[in-house]
């Protein structure tokens, strides 16, 4: 393939394939009208979340497997969070699509940060939802390699009730399949330092896209001194704190989510 995409449907998506730089990148499409780029978090793409299906009422939504995640091919050289920033910049472009919105969840939040540093041109408006990639001067981030994977998603929510609802009580082989082949992606580009890096903060200055920066009010992942380091970076940045979630804002409160971004992006 050299930029034309293979096609699966199902009632309200399609499943996508392109190549980027010799390999096989896998996306989730639908909705119709302005584009929007959805990055998921480190723990891989969950599939055609309501997050998504409400994003797609007023736009077309794309969401790929990120290289090395889900059924995305691995680019084995990747070591590297602006190694992925660069794939996804080159897949934007073999897409054919203008300045394109960003929506980053947790470590895609890092990559959107990096990739508007690389070519701010092609992004038009970003939303980091409980995005890493800034050291916090309080607190750390929670190392999944530290921990029972099961545990660091767990961490994500703000009860076992929203961890349940997502996932129920025993999460199915093939989800905690997932997560382990993304933790293991994630650690090749995340570790030593984890989930930061030192560069992006001074890079972040010279970005002039209007960001909305989205963390839950409990979030147990990243701390809250994180996004006001990316609010003090960024020169159009505001902060909006979602009530009665955790990290994983998109699963907990996805419609209020949805609504963040439209009225962010317009």
């Amino acid at each position: 393939m050299t930029g034309e995409s293979m096609t699966t449907s199902t009632e309200t998506h399609t499943t996508e394939q392109i190549e980027v730089a010799g390999r096989r990148v896998q996306y989730l499409q639908g909705g119709s009208g302005d584009p929007v780029l959805v990055l998921h978090h480190s723990i891989g793409n969950h599939g055609w979340l309501p997050a998504y299906e409400a994003l797609a009422a007023t736009r077309q939504v794309l969401v790929p497997d990120l290289p090395g995640y889900g059924q995305s091919e691995r680019p084995e050289w990747a070591r590297e969070t602006r190694d992925i920033a660069i794939l996804v910049l080159q897949m934007l472009d073999k897409l054919g699509l203008g300045p394109t919105p960003v929506v980053g969840l947790g470590f895609g939040g890092w990559i959107a940060a990096e990739m508007a540093t690389m070519n701010q041109q092609r992004i038009s408006g970003l939303v980091l939802v409980g995005a890493p990639g800034i050291q916090p001067d309080e607190g750390e981030i929670l190392d999944q390699m530290l921990i029972d994977y099961d545990e660091y998603v767990r961490a994500g929510f703000s009860n076992e009730e929203s961890f349940h609802a997502e996932f129920g009580e025993d999460p199915a082989p093939e989800v905690r399949e997932l997560w382990d082949f993304s933790r293991e992606m994630t650690a090749r580009l995340t570790w030593k330092p984890y989930m930061f890096n030192r560069r992006l903060p001074h890079l972040l200055q010279e970005v002039q896209t209007p960001t909305l920066l989205v963390r839950g009010a409990d979030d147990g992942v990243v701390p809250l001194a994180v996004a006001q380091a990316y609010a003090a970076a960024l020169p159009n940045a505001s902060i909006e704190v979602v009530a009665d979630c955790g990290h994983m804002v998109d699963m907990e409160q996805p419609e209020r989510l949805a609504e963040l971004v439209a009225a962010h992006l317009g």
